[in-house]
């Protein structure tokens, strides 16, 4: 944010926090469920993808999440005024159809928001996953891709032309080409999109942020990190973090080459010199 503070959403706890440049962490909603993904939208105001809620599991004191909580509240997306703390439900389904557990969450340029489903497991079952665009006045909603598998993290290329999409357990990275706001131009299966890169070995994606030269960085699970592959994945270079969960990015400072990490199962939000710029957030880095 303008004034040097973060704002993130605490999963477990159901809040959307804020920690100030001193470290000090500042509840600016509690909205229960899941909150998930959040993004600042045209008004100002912050939207927040939120999945209804995680089943937790303590293992050696850290914090792992598992499948649907037993108090699961529904997905939703969220409008939060950030001044006072109130929030109101923005949307719950599409098409009739409700959401399973909203993910992530992007703006672009004329103020509409792209953003992931993940689905939700619960048992032998797993709802699947979607992509959507919505308008951030309320008034539209749409789903722009189904099924997809785990789709997590969402960011746009530095155009606006390409739309891209990490899918969890897959560990890989799709692009879409943009027809226009909420349209894609289907390509071939079995997403409509082009497989752009996955690293070897075991990696989860989460979500993701896109820097200034149009490389997509996304955090990493297991091979605990980000991993950043360029818009043709030709190229693709991880760099390790201590937490295995390493589940977000985002970049800020003066000339936003300070990334902000989420390490979440020891809970702990860190940052670090990054040797490339990141892609200005519309609404935000401005």
């Amino acid at each position: 944010m303008a004034d040097g503070s973060i704002v993130l959403v605490e999963i477990a706890r159901g809040t959307l926090s804020r920690v100030t440049p001193d470290g000090k962490v500042e509840v600016i909603a509690d909205l229960g469920g899941g909150p998930n993904g959040a993004a600042i939208g045209p008004d100002g105001a912050c939207y927040v993808c939120n999945n209804g809620g995680f089943r937790y599991h303590e293992v050696d004191g850290l914090l792992i999440p598992g499948d649907r909580a037993d108090d699961y509240s529904g997905g939703r997306i969220e409008r939060v005024d950030l001044a006072t703390g109130k929030s109101e439900v923005l949307y719950t389904q599409a098409d009739g159809v409700a959401f399973a557990g909203p993910n992530d969450i992007v703006f672009d340029r004329e103020g509409g928001f792209w953003f992931t489903d993940l689905g939700k497991a619960y048992g032998r079952v797993h709802d699947r996953g979607a992509v959507f665009y919505a308008k951030a006045d309320g008034s539209m909603v749409k789903e722009v891709v189904f099924p997809i598998e785990t789709p997590n993290g969402i960011g746009l290329s530095p155009d606006e032309k390409t739309l891209y999409v990490a899918t969890t357990e897959a560990g890989r990275l799709w692009a879409f080409d943009i027809k226009e706001p909420g349209e894609i131009i289907p390509a071939g299966p079995p997403y409509k999109g082009r497989f752009v890169g996955s690293p070897p070995g075991l990696n989860f994606f989460d979500s993701l942020a896109v820097d200034a030269e149009g490389n997509v960085c996304v955090a990493t699970i297991f091979n605990g990190g980000i991993t950043s592959i360029s818009p043709d994945g030709s190229t693709i270079v991880h760099t390790p973090t201590d937490d295995f969960i390493t589940t977000n990015i985002c970049f800020g400072g003066p000339d936003l080459k300070t990334a902000y990490l989420t390490l979440s199962s020891s809970g702990r939000l860190v940052s670090m010199d990054w040797p490339v710029a990141g892609l200005a957030l519309n609404f935000l880095n401005k």
